[in-house]
């Protein structure tokens, strides 16, 4: 017993000899560990940022869907049914309204395409104020003011003139008014390519400035002078 005793437990110590199992500290395992992993052999195949940033996206996406579906009455067929309904209600409202059109604040020419006269002007100032529309009776005043100007050859005809550039031509053959144009050109632009909306005391302002004018006679001097100069 003793010497079969003995001889096992030498056995044992030489097998056990032969192959001494290694205990390592965590730390330096843990270490060595992402020092193999850092190789760039084992990340050849990894995604790139844009890729790793798509599927957070994603994956946020996935996550939102499943919360409003949790949220929604009658789960994900309901959500789906919710957003069915807006884009049906979008769809709508885009063929009601139409197409929205981006508002054009370049200069343009004062009188467009149309070729009416002082009196076509002024009448049709007249019914866009009984109508309290005053942003275009405002417009239309302007034009026959400035229409009015031409029939009396204060300014030449020019189909291509601006607002700004009336006032300043009639200012410089009547000084006496210049300021009060330069005001009523402003006034114009801001209803016609600013967005603004006139009322009534800035159409009134303008009928008075447009009977003034009228009475007003030109300094052919200074226009002579200046354009000689």
């Amino acid at each position: 017993m003793t010497g079969l005793g003995g001889t096992t437990a030498t056995a044992r110590i030489v097998r056990a000899g032969e192959d001494i199992p290694v205990d390592t500290p965590r730390v330096p395992a843990r270490e060595a560990a992402q020092d193999e992993l850092s190789d760039p052999m084992y990340h050849e195949h990894d995604p790139n940022l844009l890729e790793r940033g798509l599927d957070r996206f994603w994956d946020w996406v996935g996550d939102l869907f499943a919360g409003a579906a949790g949220a929604a009455p009658g789960g994900p067929l309901g959500l789906v049914v919710l957003v069915l309904a807006v884009a049906g209600l979008g769809a709508a409202l885009w063929w009601r309204l139409g197409t929205p059109r981006r508002v054009v604040r370049s200069p343009e020419t004062l009188f467009g395409g149309t070729a009416l006269s002082t009196a076509d002007h002024r009448a049709t100032a007249a019914a866009h104020a009984e109508a309290q529309r005053w942003t275009e009776a405002v417009q239309e005043r302007m034009r026959a003011l400035v229409r009015s100007l031409e029939d009396r050859t204060v300014l030449d005809p020019r189909p291509g003139r601006t607002a700004d550039e009336a006032a300043a031509e009639a200012g410089r053959l009547m000084p006496a008014h210049a300021e009060r144009l330069r005001a009523a050109a402003r006034v114009f632009d801001d209803v016609t390519y600013g967005g603004r909306t006139a009322d009534e005391a800035a159409y009134l302002t303008l009928c008075t400035l447009d009977q003034d004018l009228e009475a007003a006679k030109p300094s052919l001097t200074t226009g002579s002078t200046q354009g000689a100069a």
